[in-house]
């Protein structure tokens, strides 16, 4: 079976309700510096790494953040990340687990979004 849909992710949107707060909490996580929101500040791309890439969205303050994470980030050291976490009073939401091809730790962002954080084994 054939599809003309490729099988890669281009964009993951976040959605926010406070544009500036989300943007310096992801700056804080991520370690960047603050950038500046476009689409008369309702959208702010995330600096990735690779192919797909990650955007804050204002554009429906009302949502449910409700549910499991939809994506993830990769770390190489989990202890620095828990303490990172800890460090910047991140909410964590799940002890670190190790499911044998990965350990992952889940969080929350300030819009109650659940997040993960993911590290090879």
């Amino acid at each position: 079976m054939s599809s003309p849909i490729q099988r890669r992710v281009g964009q993951v949107f976040i959605p926010v309700r406070d544009m500036a707060a989300a943007i310096r909490w992801y700056a804080d996580l991520l370690g960047l510096e603050p950038g500046v929101a476009s689409h008369e500040d309702t959208i702010y791309d995330i600096p990735t790494e690779g192919e797909t890439r990650l955007a804050l969205d204002a554009n429906r303050r009302e949502f449910d953040a409700s549910g499991p994470p939809r994506f993830f980030l990769w770390t190489d050291d989990m202890a620095a990340t828990v303490a990172h976490l800890r460090g910047l009073g991140v909410t964590i939401t799940s002890a670190v687990e190790d499911i044998g091809s990965v350990f992952f730790v889940q969080l929350e962002d300030p819009d109650g979004n659940a997040l993960m954080v993911c590290q090879r084994t």
